[in-house]
């Protein structure tokens, strides 16, 4: 008797063994066939997004129908019936199947909510919406005092100018282009929602965190832990410029910072308020050239074991500002592109000479190293995606303060070895860039966008939705009254074309710090504030090992594998330590409105 049921076990194991490779195998033949159709869509919806932002000529149609037909293309192939009930029953399953598998098939059904043919003629309706929204956004014509000026002629004079009328001028035309948009963005409010809808989310907003694993209110509960937790120090460094504006423009202190006095157009970054002695970048980058800065970016790559980009990237990047007098725009938003997913990586930028170029180059570049490090055969196409979206930004932007820090400044020659720098200045100007952003960032941004999808935002309210909450999160109001008529939000180009994910950037700048903490501790034995990565293997093999997994395991998992911790915002905090310090001796005696 117990040889018969040692023989029935056996007899069960191997009949479940053999139906588990029998599904595993079901499921990769499927997969591979999705993958490879999936990647030619949205290669050919990738370049069609590409010549849309790169040449854009008023009365071009054309270009604008192709980017629709390829998108709709994508989106049939990528919401169709057919594959979310594939999905579905491969999951329903998916005992049976290996955890890289499970994976890539919750990936597809993700995918499929935002362009499910089960609604089809909607999914057209917004994806011709937001096509109409990118050509106005990005082929808008900006004038001050009836002369046209390019988005970088007003973030120069945001920076520069010292006269306060002319300053608002600057500022109000940057919010022209929000009245235009406002329209399109109702439209797309609706036609977002009612997409995911059908796939079983509440609304758009809750079906882009559900990316990340959590519910909304997980993710609202999130960033409002992290606002509490750099408020008292965003609280000092609101004071202490406030008082330092008001002198600066000799007149009385504010209870909040109007808009226009900033150095940026949402006053998202205002570390360009502070100059740092011995670390004037842009005299020293002026004379080296726009082309210098984007090779140097890469020369810090490939010293840390990375390898050079490939000549397709030099050949089909857009990298520099157009000629006035090319007959075409393109948009001068810096981002990187993944366009086929696997070897055809570019970058859109406009960089000229200044510090404030010199570190987005490394910021975007480190978007292009992490394409490159997980588009390997180890990752499938599917999963060839930050660990969240958080991440790629966090490392784009942690590799932006590395080639800040002075250690790393002096090693390129940009300041003289042992320059004298004020250490306490150098702090406070990037906590003016890294903590000013994240009240912008978790708040602002976040908010308004949860308010826009799941609560249903009316456009007439728009516009004193988004100023109540630049008051409430930034202390920040506008010069004049800003009625319904406009859209100021709309002049954020995320609102348009990135949307509901910006909580992404709030979320990237924590895991940037605890990244940057552990590499400065644990393998360097520097200081986080004073660190140089330049050269250094060891730092790029770390770097690598993140960046190589893509998404092919849990966000969670990677960075307890890799930092042996959960997401904080303790290193962030840490590194800003000396600087609350200072702050509170500054505001000694001045008044607090936050």
């Amino acid at each position: 008797m117990l040889r018969f049921s040692t023989l029935l076990l056996t007899l069960l194991m191997w009949t479940a063994c053999t139906t588990q490779v029998k599904m595993q195998r079901e499921a990769q033949s499927f997969l591979d066939r999705y993958s490879s159709t999936y990647q030619k869509l949205y290669y050919a919806s990738a370049k069609a997004e590409w010549k849309a932002n790169t040449y854009i000529v008023e009365g071009d149609t054309l270009t604008e129908q192709a980017v629709q037909k390829a998108n709709e293309a994508l989106a049939a192939f990528t919401g169709s019936a057919e594959n979310i009930q594939a999905a579905r029953d491969f999951l329903s399953k998916k005992e049976n199947l290996t955890p890289l598998q499970v994976r890539q098939f919750e990936t597809i059904l993700y995918n499929a909510a935002n362009n499910p043919q089960t609604v089809a003629d909607l999914v057209s309706q917004r994806i011709k919406a937001e096509t109409e929204q990118n050509k106005t956004l990005f082929g808008f014509t900006f004038k001050v005092d009836g002369r046209e000026v390019s988005t970088n002629d007003i973030d120069e004079a945001l920076k520069n100018e010292t006269d306060l009328a002319e300053r608002q001028k600057v500022w109000e035309a940057s919010k022209e282009v929000g009245r235009a948009l406002k329209p399109g963005l109702a439209r797309l409010q609706k036609l977002r929602n009612q997409t995911v809808q059908a796939l079983g989310y509440h609304d758009y907003f809750s079906y882009q965190v559900s990316d990340y694993g959590m519910t909304t209110e997980e993710m609202m509960a999130m960033n409002k832990r992290l606002i509490d937790e750099v408020m008292p120090l965003y609280r000092e460094l609101h004071t202490y410029i406030r008082y330092t504006l008001a002198q600066k423009y000799g007149t009385a202190v504010p209870d909040y910072i109007p808009a226009h006095w900033l150095p940026n157009r949402w006053g998202q970054d205002w570390s360009a308020l502070v100059h740092v002695k011995g670390l004037d970048l842009d005299g020293v980058l002026k004379p080296k050239g726009a082309e210098w800065l984007v090779k140097q970016a890469e020369r810090f790559y490939v010293s840390m074991g990375f390898p050079s980009l490939p000549a397709s990237f030099w050949e089909k990047s857009s990298l520099y500002p157009v000629p006035p007098d090319a007959g075409y725009k393109k948009n001068n938003h810096a981002s990187a592109w993944h366009l086929d997913l696997d070897k055809d990586i570019r970058s859109l930028m406009s960089v000229i000479p200044t510090a404030e170029w010199y570190e987005t180059t490394h910021h975007e570049l480190g978007h292009i190293y992490y394409y490159i490090s997980y588009s390997t055969p180890d990752v499938p196409i599917l999963l060839r995606s930050g660990a969240n979206r958080a991440f790629h930004e966090a490392v784009g932007s942690m590799m932006g303060l590395a080639a800040m820090q002075k250690p790393f400044l002096e090693n390129l020659g940009l300041i003289p070895q042992h320059t004298q720098t004020d250490t306490m200045r150098t702090l406070l100007k990037e906590a003016l860039n890294y903590i000013i952003f994240m009240p912008w960032s978790a708040g602002v941004m976040t908010e308004f966008e949860k308010q826009l999808y799941a609560d249903n935002l009316s456009p007439d309210a728009y516009n004193a939705t988004w100023w109540a909450l630049k008051k409430k999160y930034q202390g920040i109001v506008p010069p004049t009254e800003r009625g319904g008529e406009w859209c100021d939000a709309a002049s954020k180009t995320h609102i348009n074309n990135d949307a509901a994910q910006y909580y992404d950037y709030a979320l990237s700048y924590v895991i940037l710090f605890q990244i940057h903490d552990y590499i400065a501790r644990h393998i360097l034995q520097q200081p986080p504030q004073a660190t140089n990565y330049y050269g250094n293997k060891e730092v790029g093999a770390f770097l690598k090992k993140i960046l190589s997994k893509g998404a092919t395991m849990d966000w969670r998992m990677l960075m307890r594998e890799t930092l042996g911790e959960e997401i904080s915002a303790r290193p962030m905090l840490n590194y800003f330590k000396p600087l609350m310090k200072w702050l509170k001796k500054e505001n000694a005696g001045h008044k607090y409105t936050l």
